[in-house]
């Protein structure tokens, strides 16, 4: 959620009444395969089987299990289903591939990546959902289906509540079968729980959405107290407000004190029944941001708004220890003097203007994970093509993926995926489709940050390397990037140290956002020689990409003289990681 106007804008924009519940979601595209290869779960346990599908089985084709860029196991494929057993190590990232041979030349068909973490929510992959009217099973199950082939692995479940201080509509031993959400959209009861029930089947965990201190018109009614809201004024005359548009919204949104202990004693209540019915795994909560203005409690305390968070998510961890806990960070509003200092499991920012270009992402990511210590990591929610979703259309391609480019290659991951792919703060806008280069594109980006997320999000140091082009075929520079420039990263693990090319060339802008649609196709840059500043003794170079061959590592030729190492880039579109060892 942002600022009253913009809000209030992504709401009108798209009626509540059009919601497109019954159109495909998005499905991971073929386009550039012919194979489709899928498992059971977005995450496993360590020593837990891998259920593998594949759609046909080509003729003597095989399958290879890695670590990075360490061979596991080789076998003969003999069926369209199988099973794999994992290793018992926590917290790993595999690339299982498929492939034919011919000699020793080898062709690469398809590949999926595997999580294997005890907690889910150690490597978080967020996806949402938006609406919750009368659905088939039949399209709830192709949603989580297909959320699952992304491996999205904690589902937030935006707006589902009856009322933001009494999500339950109904009471516990009677809870309704139907209610008005706050846009007056109609909300099912079992559209809600059979959503629960698939995502848990795929061990994805699910977040119950709410504010932080959210109240109706009609709260006095349903027990809140006047002495629990935050005031403009000293004197408790009047209460802050978030005010929206009758119709369609059914109540403004009024604030209350979330370091009050008698709000957060009611809501913590409130949220625990609603989780008897509904058996969400935690908690996500939200605010709106900066208010820009000075605000009082009701005995006329000024509040420093964005100190209030820690304590209310400290109760709120304390009340229900068993629920997860995520709270958004809007463009860091509280994030690094409250929540990431909280108990909860993950970070999440929700970016916004003056945090338009990519190495805002990239710093936003550095900060949280130096505000938590390095122990929790990095959601971004983050609107592609924001002004082009004002209408039907489709996602700009180059936008998306060089965004996620920057945000996973820094270690992040992005909110985006849900029913549809996000383009607004308005979560049920679905103007905006993606192209089936897009959907493609989309699966190998997402399996490259499952199989690598031990290089890419597992701790680490960046660093600024020397790398030179050695034969002109592409202009180098370190990040951030600039104009003509190949932006190149450095980041060490262990003995490893990995060089991210992000290829910003020919670039028409530097803003993430690509609001209106307007990135250009990075032109492919074939066969670069490389020369890096290295101090340590190389005894390997591979890449590996999420544009080529199905993001399967390539060892590559190198020379080493001195503190130089040498080679040769085969191929970059978007983006190549290089890792020396």
């Amino acid at each position: 959620m942002k600022l009253l106007s913009v809000i209030i804008v992504g709401m009108l924009l798209t009626s509540c009444a059009k919601n497109k519940s019954n159109a495909n979601p998005v499905t991971p595209g073929d386009s550039l395969y012919n194979l489709s290869l899928s498992t059971d779960k977005a995450v496993y346990s360590p020593g837990e089987s891998v259920l593998f599908t594949i759609n046909q089985l080509p003729a003597d084709c095989l399958v290879r299990y890695r670590h990075l860029n360490e061979v596991l196991k080789d076998e003969p494929l003999k069926s369209s289903t199988w099973n794999w057993q994992l290793p018992s190590a926590d917290f790993k990232g595999y690339l299982v591939e498929i492939y034919t041979k011919t000699g020793s030349d080898e062709k690469p068909l398809a590949s999926i990546g595997i999580d294997v973490s005890s907690n889910n929510l150690y490597f978080p992959r967020n996806g949402f959902l938006s609406a919750y009217g009368p659905l088939s099973n039949e399209y709830m199950s192709s949603v989580i289906t297909t959320l699952n082939r992304y491996h999205i692995n904690v589902v937030q479940f935006q707006d589902w509540e009856y009322k933001h201080h009494l999500p339950l509509a109904g009471t516990v031993t009677n809870p309704l079968d139907k209610w008005k959400d706050i846009a007056n959209r109609e909300n099912s009861l079992s559209t809600v729980k059979q959503y629960i029930d698939l995502a848990h089947g795929h061990n994805m965990k699910t977040l119950s959405y709410n504010l932080i201190y959210g109240a109706l018109s009609d709260a006095a009614a349903d027990g809140v107290s006047d002495q629990w809201y935050m005031y403009q004024d000293k004197q408790h005359v009047s209460k802050e407000v978030f005010a929206l548009p009758k119709p369609p919204f059914k109540s403004d949104i009024y604030f209350l004190d979330p370091s009050n202990k008698g709000w957060q004693n009611y809501i913590a209540a409130k949220t625990k029944e609603a989780f008897e019915v509904y058996h969400f795994d935690g908690f996500q909560v939200d605010q709106v941001g900066n208010r820009d203005k000075s605000l009082y409690t009701y005995s006329g305390n000024l509040l420093n708004l964005e100190a209030t968070f820690k304590p209310f998510l400290e109760e709120m961890k304390t009340q229900m220890p068993a629920k997860k806990l995520v709270m958004n960070a809007v463009n860091q509003y509280g994030q690094e003097i409250s929540i990431s200092k909280s108990s909860v499991d993950f970070l999440y920012t929700e970016v916004w203007a003056p945090d338009e270009g990519y190495k805002d992402l990239a710093r936003i990511i550095q900060d949280n994970d130096r505000w938590s210590n390095y122990s929790k990591k990095t959601v971004l929610c983050a609107y592609m093509n924001y002004n082009l979703a004002e209408k039907p259309g489709f996602f700009n391609t180059p936008g998306v993926l060089l965004t996620n480019a920057v945000i996973f290659s820094f270690g992040g991951a992005h909110l985006e995926l849900g029913e549809h792919m996000l383009g607004k703060e308005y979560f049920p806008n679905n103007n905006l489709q993606m192209k089936d280069d897009l959907k493609s594109a989309m699966v190998h980006y997402y399996d490259f940050m499952v199989a690598y997320e031990n290089l890419l999000r597992d701790g680490g140091n960046f660093n600024t390397l020397s790398v030179n082009c050695t034969n002109g075929k592409m202009n180098v520079g370190a990040w951030p990037p600039q104009n003509g420039k190949v932006a190149v990263q450095g980041k060490t693990i262990g003995s490893k140290q990995i060089m991210h090319f992000i290829n910003f060339a020919n670039a028409s802008t530097f803003d993430w956002r690509d609001t209106n649609g307007t990135q250009t196709i990075p032109n492919t840059i074939a066969s670069a020689g490389i020369s890096v500043n290295y101090t340590g003794s190389a005894k390997k170079v591979w890449v590996a990409s999420p544009d080529i061959n199905f993001g399967i590592p390539q060892t590559l030729s190198f020379t080493q003289t001195g503190n130089t190492v040498t080679f040769t880039l085969p191929e970059l579109r978007y983006w190549d990681m290089v890792v020396i060892e």
